[in-house]
């Protein structure tokens, strides 16, 4: 007997032994997997699997890293294996009710985890992560799975309940992250700092913390307390991408260059970090192009590996469309973005920016009806994309596309009444109505008198909110001297083309001489029967500006002449 119970207390202190060496190795997977190097927890897990194999935990957490990765048929197989091998162990029944949740099947989900309770109804640790399962935040960014904030609280506020000496740091992690990701940054603060108090090596809470700064535009505040997580551990990933992610909102999206090109090195080391996931590389890639780094966006975009079928190369084929139209790389441009519309069958799914450059890679391949329909709906979308729609109008302009050019204006001003830029689309409409108008005039054409009346109305408008603004009079002049009785004129023209001339200041008259010629013009040849030397005046400040102009030139000629004599009359008469 004395022999068996020596050897009963050596196999017991081999198998505590054996479970402390496996313990440090599971901690060191959980430890892998928190800072998403989940290549490297995967392999720690399938030899522990192999080593252990009738160890239920090694199973379910191997599960979390497939869920975390995407393949959930992957993990569902390694929880139902978990259950066999471990049945007593009831984690792997809430590893299949968290790929339920993920599947969009909380019915199934929930009968996984009643089983899971059954097994350990006082265990806090069944309800902990039952409530993780809900909210399964780590999930793929599929859009199809919610999580679950009322029984997720439910289930972790009795895991704390039964947790009554508050030991485990990860009830309050759990609190916190439940609150986070409905945005309730105040609520989630309190859960997240205790974290630190039982476990100060934790390093994700007080990411959490500096990215709750962050949503809040708290800049400075939330980049200290990531630069602190770096600087207790430099290899911490998830602590680079929030910095990265701080810098590029901070940066405006690019705007401030300096804060864009951290966000970018940041971002970087943190894929340098962990696995360079499909996700981070596609995230990497947004931030090219927020800080509109184009070509490098097109070169990792080009070389971007996705597999057959997977729905992210969609996503692949929009940047590639994005950054190649960016560099000017117009034909390959209408070709990704043809591509992604062929592939993206989800209509909800595609952006304002999708349509934009679409519409913009078909303008610059001539085809513009559908170009213009595209951009409008980019605008429709988001209209900050309303300068997208003037951007095409003066393309078409320049192309003496007239009135197509001023549809787009119309549109521009439509979903940008008063935004940046708006009261250039006035002037726009204005003149390309009036260019339209002109040239159909010129070929003995009609033209279309309620779209002038239409453009004036826009140079009006323009001349009551900005009464500067000199090039508004002007062509208000000539759409009224173009509408003006030809037969009876009443020079209402007249009034437009003085206000432009008095406007135009002296540093400017160089870059306006034509148009100020063409006023002059215009104001000498009304006044040369009404008020001859306004009339002279008028036309000597034209030949100033172009001695070579041969109308102002005769008139002022003729209205310097003497007068004829009067012829004698005949003898008798």
């Amino acid at each position: 007997m004395k022999i068996l119970k020596k050897a009963i207390t050596l196999n017991v202190g081999l198998v505590l032994m054996g479970s402390a060496v496996f313990a440090q190795d599971l901690n060191d997977a959980k430890k892998a997997i928190d800072a998403e190097q989940y290549q490297k927890a995967s392999s720690m897990l399938k030899s522990l699997v192999s080593s252990k194999a009738s160890d239920g935990n090694n199973y379910y957490n191997l599960g979390l890293v497939y869920l975390k990765t995407g393949y959930i048929d992957s993990a569902r197989a390694v929880f139902t294996k978990g259950i066999t091998a471990d049945p007593k162990n009831n984690l792997n029944l809430i590893g299949l009710g968290e790929a339920d949740m993920l599947s969009n099947n909380p019915t199934s989900a929930k009968t996984n985890f009643d089983k899971a309770v059954a097994l350990a109804p006082k265990d806090y640790k069944t309800y902990l992560y039952i409530g993780k399962a809900y909210l399964a935040q780590d999930k793929p960014s599929d859009d199809v799975s919610k999580p679950d904030f009322t029984n997720a609280l439910a289930n972790i506020t009795k895991a704390d309940e039964l947790d009554s000496k508050d030991k485990d740091a990860e009830v309050f992690l759990a609190q916190g992250d439940a609150y986070a990701l409905q945005k309730k940054n105040s609520e989630a603060l309190g859960p997240y700092m205790r974290v630190g108090d039982v476990d100060p090596n934790n390093r994700r809470a007080k990411t959490q913390i500096g990215k709750m700064y962050k949503e809040s535009r708290a800049f400075p505040e939330g980049e200290k307390e990531l630069q602190d997580v770096i600087a207790a551990d430099a290899n911490y990933g998830p602590a680079y991408r929030e910095l990265g992610e701080l810098y590029l909102q901070w940066s405006s999206f690019g705007t401030d260059k300096e804060k864009a090109a951290k966000a970018i090195e940041n971002y970087k080391k943190y894929m340098d970090l962990t696995d360079k996931s499909l996700e981070s590389q596609l995230r990497y890639a947004q931030f090219l192009f927020y800080a509109k780094d184009f070509k490098t966006l097109e070169q990792v975009a080009t070389a971007l590996q996705v597999p057959a079928n997977d729905p992210k190369g969609i996503v692949v084929s929009r940047l590639k469309g994005w950054a190649a139209y960016e560099n000017k790389n117009y034909p390959q441009a209408l070709t990704y973005m043809t591509e992604f519309f062929a592939k993206e069958k989800d209509k909800s799914k595609i952006l304002g920016n999708d349509y934009l450059y679409l519409g913009k890679s078909q303008l610059q391949a001539g085809q513009d009806s559908l170009a213009v329909m595209n951009i409008i709906e980019a605008a429709k979308i988001d209209s900050t994309n309303a300068d997208a729609l003037a951007e095409a109008g003066l393309s078409l302009m320049k192309a003496k596309k007239y009135g197509k050019s001023a549809e787009l204006f119309q549109m521009a001003i439509k979903y940008n009444p008063n935004g940046k830029g708006s009261l250039t689309n006035y002037y726009y409409l204005g003149q390309t109505r009036f260019y339209e108008a002109y040239m159909a005039q010129k070929e003995k054409k009609p033209f279309n008198t309620t779209a002038l009346v239409e453009a004036d109305s826009a140079l009006s408008h323009l001349n009551k909110v900005s009464p500067e603004f000199a090039l508004g009079y002007f062509v208000r002049g000539r759409i009224a001297n173009l509408v003006d009785d030809k037969a009876n004129p009443k020079g209402t023209g007249i009034p437009y083309f003085e206000k432009y001339v008095s406007l135009v200041k002296p540093e400017e008259v160089a870059a306006n001489k034509t148009n100020l010629s063409e006023s002059y013009n215009n104001i000498g040849a009304w006044y040369s029967d009404k008020d001859k030397a306004k009339a002279i005046d008028a036309f000597t400040k034209s030949l100033a500006l172009d001695p070579a102009d041969t109308y102002a030139a005769a008139r002022l000629k003729e209205l310097q002449s003497p007068a004829p004599a009067a012829k004698p009359k005949a003898k008798g008469k």
